[in-house]
């Protein structure tokens, strides 16, 4: 990390893995992101704001959907960091990275509720996916998070 950015703060922020009744996992890919890459919703954290409540909105503003009901929520915070080339480009340089509460919830609505053509659109396309896919799908410097959460939501799976 270049010198001058290693004071920043990091961002607090929210991670939503939504699971289907096949237990697929919702990913999209983003609008600002040439590469092949896709991403779970995820997003900042106003200030004052609740975690959970921050996810829910982070899930509706991004994708449209309502209807999910929690199933857990990942224990700790998990951290990425953004690559030199990203430093100072994102989020207005404020911060170098995004220190996440993550929460595995289940979608309990019909497809035709999930909409990524929003209000201020994040997303090209989007589909359902294993779990073992997510992490052959993210960016780089976020696959440390990525792998986390696929051990979590394994063990879910289990039970």
């Amino acid at each position: 990390m270049r010198k001058k950015y290693k004071d920043l703060p990091l961002r607090s922020g929210v991670g939503i893995v939504v699971l289907n009744k096949e237990n697929k996992v919702f990913v999209a890919k983003r609008i600002d992101n040439k590469k092949n890459f896709w991403q779970m919703p995820q997003g900042g954290v106003d200030k004052g704001e609740d975690l959970y409540e921050a996810a829910i909105r982070e899930l509706d503003e991004e994708t449209s959907i309502k209807s999910v009901s929690l199933i857990k929520k990942i224990d700790g915070l998990l951290t990425y960091y953004l690559p030199d080339e990203l430093l100072g480009i994102i989020w207005k340089g404020r911060f170098k990275g995004q220190e996440q509460q993550w929460y595995i919830m289940r979608f309990n609505g019909d497809e035709k509720e999930i909409n990524i053509k929003t209000k201020h659109p994040e997303f090209l396309e989007w589909k359902w996916v294993d779990i073992d896919e997510i992490t052959k799908l993210v960016v780089t410097f976020k696959l440390q998070v990525y792998e986390k959460i696929q051990k979590e939501v394994k063990k879910i799976l289990v039970n």
